[in-house]
């Protein structure tokens, strides 16, 4: 079985179609489906795509994107939220400084709370970088200095540098469709160094499809695809990565229950 461990499946693109894609996941072997929030004031929506669906969780969070323009929550606010059985995690929260949406300090300040919602919560906190490995690096560092949370750095397409500041503080790193690109052999030879035990894999649906799909809308049937090259680029059979990535979802998400 496959855990599709980051998608959007409240977003438009999927409205008219969400019975076929949670189908086709099945059909696919994905049995666990994770949709990712990006704003509090959608959370309603996220939720009620959970809720519908036995085999899918949610998290609540802000998108680095929506910092500068979202209600701004506070940690109280994020621990109320996150009570709910179907929350099983924090965010998508962290930084992008290559779009730069929000400014960047109230990007940094809003990832800080929701590390600290997770440190309280004991829920993993999911993380967004892009173009923010030196204030990603220190932020992980010193917060995690400040006491200890569980968490993932998502659709990771960062060098080793970052995967291996992750990986030495306890954290998890989700290979996306973007590994499957022909132009990614930088990011598939930092994901071989990324110990099997602290993999999990993503498709980031409606984006990055991966190859042969490249282009076209993503959804989760297609993390098979991923799945598939990155045990290429691990060296082991398919079935032993699905074991693994879904094994480290399950113990890196505590509330979603073993199927």
């Amino acid at each position: 079985m496959l855990v599709d461990s980051h998608c959007h499946l409240d977003f438009p693109d999927f409205a008219d179609d969400l019975d076929g894609v949670v189908g086709r996941a099945g059909v696919a072997g994905v049995g666990i489906l994770l949709s990712i929030g990006t704003h509090v004031s959608r959370y309603d929506q996220v939720l009620r795509v959970a809720e519908r669906f036995p085999n899918v969780y949610c998290t609540v969070g802000i998108h680095p994107h929506e910092a500068g323009v979202e209600p701004f929550a506070d940690v109280e606010t994020l621990l109320r939220l996150a009570d709910h059985p179907k929350v099983v995690g924090l965010g998508e929260t962290g930084l992008d400084y290559f779009y730069d949406k929000s400014p960047r300090e109230r990007q940094r300040e809003s990832f800080r709370l929701h590390i600290e919602a997770a440190r309280r919560t004991g829920l993993p906190v999911v993380i967004h970088t892009r173009d923010a490995d030196d204030d990603m690096a220190a932020i992980l560092s010193e917060e995690m200095g400040k006491g200890a949370f569980t968490g993932l750095v998502h659709c990771f397409s960062s060098g080793p540098e970052l995967a291996e500041i992750a990986i030495n503080l306890g954290l998890y790193v989700s290979a996306s469709g973007i590994m499957t690109f022909k132009t990614a052999d930088a990011l598939r030879d930092t994901l071989a160094g990324v110990p099997l035990d602290r993999l999990l894999v993503e498709t980031d649906a409606p984006y990055l499809a991966p190859i042969p799909f490249r282009g076209k809308r993503n959804e989760p049937a297609y993390v098979a695809h991923t799945a598939a090259r990155l045990a290429q680029v691990k060296g082991v059979g398919v079935g032993e990565l699905e074991q693994a990535t879904t094994a480290n979802f399950l113990r890196l998400f505590t509330k979603v229950p073993p199927p």
